[in-house]
């Protein structure tokens, strides 16, 4: 064979590899890419991050708000802002999506876009965006954004029967997260978001009352010398509306303390605690610890699951209002 007609079959192949990574990227929700917005949008990023810093100053419960919407979009049809849409039986209306809270800043941060350059940014990158920005105010990382999602067309209330529950136990939790892609690493480092944020009484109360129905016990997992300090915040009389911090001491702060409250015993939802129980999950619980490690994991992740079945190119829409299709 001639040099020439080994130049073509070495050509070739690396066409045929380029062609076949190319179409990974596509299954795999790759298709956006940092800075998609740099010549048709190119404010997109301070004035999503401005709005977000402007309501967390007057109301800091925006901040996990807004990381934990991202988070509940990604896996309902991906992340396509369907978790914005308004209306009888959409994914808002939902049990699990019913104490989210932070819809008026992304609506804010839409309004502010559209005028300056209209129907160009979807919802979808203005969540992705806002979830990244309400990590950096509350003193966490920051990280760099792929953009270029489009809206979707669908929600339903219906459809979000597979969020991760607060009683799932680590296989299922597994699975879950598996079916998006993401790893045991992912789900630990993920819900390591829960280091910002507060919990309503109704989902760890069960924990602290006839946890097992033969009398006042709790769920032994619970360190015994935290065990008072819950009752005191969620009283057994209480309608379950009061709210805890997910991590003790330290809810307003983006940081690696969440993890150490898990080593301790001290995590508040029933499925964060099992984290540390199962092995499977505690080593990586365990290499958490340290605030950079978390961190840098934390934002991989995140750009991990803000891939999760994207819409791009012509699928799906941009969105001129974030509660309602066009």
């Amino acid at each position: 064979m001639g040099r020439g007609s080994s130049n073509h079959t070495i050509i070739l192949i690396f066409v045929v590899v380029l062609l076949a990574q190319l179409d990974a990227a596509l299954v795999h929700g790759q298709a956006t890419r940092v800075g998609f917005y740099s010549k048709t949008c190119p404010r997109v990023e301070s004035i999503v991050r401005s709005t977000v810093q402007t309501h967390f100053r007057s109301n800091l419960t925006i901040a996990p708000g807004l990381l934990r919407m991202h988070f509940h979009d990604c896996f309902v049809h991906g992340c396509d802002a369907s978790i914005l849409i308004d209306g009888a039986n959409t994914e808002k209306t939902a049990p699990p999506n019913s104490l989210l809270r932070g819809y008026e800043v992304i609506d804010d941060a839409k309004a502010k876009l559209e005028a300056a350059c209209p129907g160009v940014v979807s919802c979808a990158d203005i969540l992705a965006l806002a979830a990244r920005d309400s990590v950096f105010v509350t003193k966490g990382s920051s990280w760099q954004v792929p953009t270029g999602r489009r809206d979707g067309r669908i929600s339903l209330a219906s459809d979000t029967s597979n969020l991760p529950g607060f009683r799932d136990s680590v296989d299922v939790q597994k699975q879950k997260f598996a079916e998006k892609g993401l790893d045991t690493k992912d789900l630990v480092a993920l819900v390591g978001g829960h280091t910002i944020g507060t919990a309503a009484c109704q989902f760890f109360r069960y924990r602290l009352y006839n946890f097992t129905t033969s009398g006042n016990d709790a769920d032994p997992t619970i360190d015994p010398t935290f065990l008072p300090q819950l009752r005191a915040l969620c009283p057994q009389n209480d309608d379950g509306t009061r709210r805890v911090g997910l991590d003790t001491g330290s809810q307003n702060r983006f940081d690696s303390s969440f993890f150490n409250n898990l080593r301790n015993s001290h995590g508040v939802l029933e499925s964060d605690q099992k984290l540390w129980i199962d092995a499977s999950t505690r080593t990586f619980v365990q290499r958490f610890l340290g605030v950079r490690g978390f961190s840098v994991e934390f934002g991989r992740s995140m750009v991990k699951m803000s891939n999760v079945d994207v819409k791009t190119g012509t699928e799906g829409e941009i969105r001129k209002i974030c509660s309602a299709i066009n």
